[in-house]
């Protein structure tokens, strides 16, 4: 792989080589444009070279190629295949491309380790990626709608007839979701940034980093090769992209993975400014790892965080946006640290090719990054570090043929612990080495390393190590504003906890301040990023055609079938039935009670319940109310409703009285088809009324049905 690496824009792959150039026709009267060809030898390009080995792997360059034209290919064909299809239709395809990559995942791994990646930071790399997609994949069919809209939030009635009533709803946003990502994972950090567009219906146009961009490449042409991606839904660009900004309009969001600095200048962009483009950014992070005054050495907590710090240093070689960048400790405890983690890395780590056997530690991504590393290492002894632990001179490494020695065209790093006598150095909170580096800080009370956490500035994640309860919630409550995602790591938790540094699918992978302030991850929050919520005020029959959710006064079908005789096929929105009256006895609450159990004194003393301000007596019991509702309007006989799986959203209203009488109205609410199965959820809108037509109770009744008629 020397060549050019290509780029999949508008449907198929393309690569610098005979670039047409206009030349203008002196000879003609009125001069026109002619073109002429360069050899692809002339293309301008830059060289990507092996982590370990320096060796050339291949070279990039977007010279010809026609960024607006794939920007508009994105908000056209991309957008007209993806909203063919429903929220569980893109969730079951995220599946699929998890499989596919799955089935050929040692060439990505191969690649991989021509990035500096040893097998474990592969498998962080790639198969976390691949989980990513299945995450989002159960995430998207269990909480989405199996439709294109999705509604947020209660209704909110907007008029006393319950004629006039307002909603929240979210659409896909008309654009093109653009990643520009950083070096370290390009793997997951693309899947991360495409499955929630994708699910959301939004397609994705991925810019990897250089350095490592044909690792990004090879997973791209592994989907492409699938034929599993809707046209238009995924294109990668290799190379830099100087004037992407200029062609991006509303509508278009960017997710920018990187540095701080970069960032604030691309947020000053007119587009983002001014034009509407959403622009999101995870940028450089000095994150903290907190080790409570509990935690002296020898106990659970204490062992747990110094394999934890040394994990964080020397996993991708530091190389990552939520390594631990400072080590905030008792003053006590100090030495005791320093000594452990000095042992540990000596007893777990070899620094080398990770194609070499017993690798543990590969180089960083490029000799530019090492130099960048060495730069703020130099900074943070300028500042007042004294390295502790590790040296920053040139290592020596083991290589891929077994020999150990000097790697000059490498780029390695050892890892190394800095210690700050002085805590407060403005430095030790700004200055990022973006590497197996870590800075010792020592602390008296639980105030002050609160303190030293937030000087950061803003972090993607910080961790506690105590089994002290109060520490932890003092510190916890102290640090979270400052934070996007905090570990509480103790005894009970050390061996199931994903790390300090492992972003999960469900959960928030951001941070506030200089961490970006954006939201990576999320669960369904990443989804509806890609998506507009928007106010929508009208009838209850428009409110239903436009959610696909039945609205009380919106139209209904009593008809002559009952619904429970209908299958998918045949049951529609608003579908219902009203049921008969019937009255409530005293022998019938005391008769529940006993049998039951539950005898409550709101249903068997009558003095006590009437002194009870929510009664006026002896009142039914709520769950006997429910169950005469579930008598009332189920159909007994075999048919297209499977089963009853749940009740939601239960509020009792109006307490009923023995003489009262209730009946219930049942209403086809939603009706969610599953696509790998032969049924589907239906939503019921259950309605329990007294005799005075008062609500008595409303909720949510959950039924599985058959796609098609059972046979009798």
């Amino acid at each position: 792989m020397t060549d050019f690496l290509p780029s999949y824009v508008q449907g198929e792959w393309w690569t610098p080589g005979w670039v047409a150039e206009p030349v203008e026709a002196p000879e003609s009267p009125s001069p026109s444009p002619v073109l002429s060809e360069r050899k692809r030898d002339e293309v301008k390009g830059t060289d990507v070279r092996d982590a370990s080995t320096g060796e050339v792997v291949t070279r990039v360059s977007t010279e010809g190629l026609d960024l607006a034209g794939a920007l508009e290919y994105a908000r056209t064909t991309g957008h007209a295949s993806l909203a063919e299809l429903t929220f569980h239709q893109r969730a079951l395809l995220l599946k699929q491309f998890a499989l596919a990559l799955t089935e050929r995942k040692d060439e990505l791994y191969a690649l991989s380790a021509r990035t500096g990646a040893t097998k474990t930071d592969s498998w962080v790399d790639i198969d976390g990626g691949i989980g990513v997609l299945f995450s989002y994949s159960g995430k998207g069919r269990r909480e989405l709608p199996n439709g294109r809209v999705h509604v947020d939030g209660p209704v909110e009635p907007l008029s006393k007839d319950g004629s006039f009533l307002g909603r929240h709803v979210y659409t896909t946003l008309p654009g093109v979701a653009v990643q520009i990502n950083a070096f370290n994972f390009p793997v997951w950090g693309s899947l991360e940034k495409l499955a929630p567009a994708f699910l959301a219906g939004m397609p994705t146009l991925v810019k990897p980093a250089t350095p490592t961009g044909y690792l990004a490449e090879a997973m791209v042409r592994i989907l492409v090769e699938s034929g599993l991606l809707p046209e238009g839904s995924l294109q990668l660009v290799t190379g830099s992209v100087p004037d992407l900004f200029d062609h991006l309009r509303l509508g278009d969001l960017v997710g920018f993975t990187g540095s701080a600095s970069t960032a604030e200048k691309l947020r000053q962009h007119p587009a983002v400014q001014t034009g509407g483009v959403r622009f999101t950014t995870e940028t450089d992070s000095i994150n903290a790892s907190v080790l409570g005054t509990d935690a002296v050495e020898g106990t659970p907590e204490f062992n747990a965080y110094v394999r934890q710090l040394v994990a964080e240093m020397t996993t991708k070689a530091g190389q990552k946006c939520t390594a631990i960048r400072r080590a905030i400790v008792p003053r006590a405890t100090a030495d005791a640290v320093t000594d452990a983690v000095r042992a540990r890395i000596a007893e777990k780590t070899v620094l080398g090719d990770p194609r070499a056997e017993g690798v543990t530690m590969g180089p960083l991504a490029s000799t530019a990054q090492r130099d960048e590393v060495l730069r703020q290492v130099q900074k943070l002894q300028d500042a007042g570090g004294r390295v502790v632990v590790g040296s920053p001179d040139a290592p020596s490494v083991r290589h891929a043929d077994g020999s150990t020695g000097p790697a000059p065209d490498g780029a390695f790093v050892a890892p190394l612990l800095l210690r700050f006598d002085d805590a407060n150095v403005e430095a030790v909170h700004d200055v990022e080495a973006f590497g197996p580096v870590s800075s010792l800080l020592t602390y008296s009370t639980t105030a002050e390393a609160a303190e030293l956490v937030a000087r950061g500035g803003g972090s993607l994640v910080t961790s506690i190590a105590t089994h002290d309860p109060a520490q932890a919630v003092e510190l916890a409550t102290r640090i979270a504003p400052f934070n996007g995602r905090m570990l509480l790591l103790d005894r009970d938790d050390a061996r199931s906890s994903t790390g300090h540094g492992s972003p999960l699918p469900g959960l928030v992978h951001g941070g506030p301040g200089r961490a970006g302030g954006g939201e990576e991850l999320g669960g369904i929050r990443a989804v509806l990023h890609h998506m507009q919520r928007t106010a929508v005020q009208g009838s209850p029959e428009m409110l239903t055609a436009l959610t696909g959710v039945w609205h009380a006064g919106a139209t209904t079908n009593a008809g002559d079938r009952h619904p429970f005789r209908k299958s998918l096929a045949e049951l529609r929105i608003g579908d219902q039935i009203a049921s008969d009256a019937r009255e409530v006895t005293l022998d019938d609450i005391e008769t529940f009670a006993h049998f039951t159990g539950d005898t409550f004194y709101a249903h068997m003393d009558e003095d006590s319940a009437a002194a009870n301000p929510f009664f006026p007596g002896r009142v039914a019991h709520g769950y006997l109310l429910v169950s005469w509702a579930a008598g009332l309007f189920v159909d007994p006989e075999p048919g297209p409703v499977l089963a009853n799986y749940g009740l939601e959203n239960l509020r009792f209203i109006t307490p009923v009285s023995p003489g009262d009488s209730i009946r219930v109205e049942l209403t086809a609410k939603q009706i969610t088809p599953r696509e790998t199965d032969e049924y589907g959820e239906v939503r019921w809108d259950a309605v329990i009324r007294n005799q005075d037509e008062e609500i008595v109770a409303t909720y949510d009744v959950l039924t599985l049905v058959s796609k098609e008629a059972v046979a009798a």
